[in-house]
């Protein structure tokens, strides 16, 4: 039983590979914008205790930068691997939607409003699995979406605000630490 979770595991990390190519190699493509000073930087590696969910923040992760820098073919890239490998994950259809709504959104706003919803799915699958190694930072942006407010996740303390760009941003706060 564990050789074929190991092999299903070793399968999903391929396909997230192929689906979004070699993350090093995309950051050097992505066309920057002469206005943004966003810079594109490698998240600091973390170990989760679910290896599949472990797949699937690694893609967050890029998914997040993508929105940071308004990209939105990187955010479509990265969550149609999110989508792939939420699709492994039992009774966990949310996130499924939320990746395929990122993907189908025609502009960057709804991107945003999508991602939104799949950063309070991860934090709580995050919760749950616990960290193997490093922690993680739930981060709060209280000015998104019409003063409602928003989460995101990252491995470090800096406040890179994927829902409003170069425009705000540093707008947010660390609200709690996942370890």
């Amino acid at each position: 039983m564990k050789e074929l979770i190991k092999s299903g595991i070793s399968i999903l990390s391929i396909l997230l590979l192929i689906a979004c190519g070699n993350n090093e190699n995309k950051k050097k493509e992505i066309p920057q914008n002469k206005k943004t000073s966003v810079a594109i930087t490698k998240e600091s590696e973390v170990k989760i205790n679910d290896d599949l969910l472990n797949a699937i923040y690694s893609q967050y992760t890029h998914l997040t930068v993508a929105l940071t820098q308004g990209n939105i073919a990187e955010a479509k890239l990265a969550a149609n691997a999110i989508e792939a490998g939420a699709q492994k994950i039992s009774a966990n259809s949310n996130l499924v939607t939320s990746a395929g709504a990122i993907v189908s959104a025609p502009d960057i706003e709804k991107q945003r409003i999508a991602y939104s919803q799949l950063s309070n799915e991860m934090v709580g699958l995050l919760k749950k699995a616990g960290m193997a190694d490093a922690e993680l930072y739930v981060h709060y942006c209280p000015m998104a979406f019409d003063n409602k407010g928003a989460v995101w996740i990252s491995t470090t303390k800096e406040v890179r605000n994927p829902y409003f760009g170069e425009k705000m941003l540093k707008c947010g706060e660390v609200k709690e630490t996942i370890k």
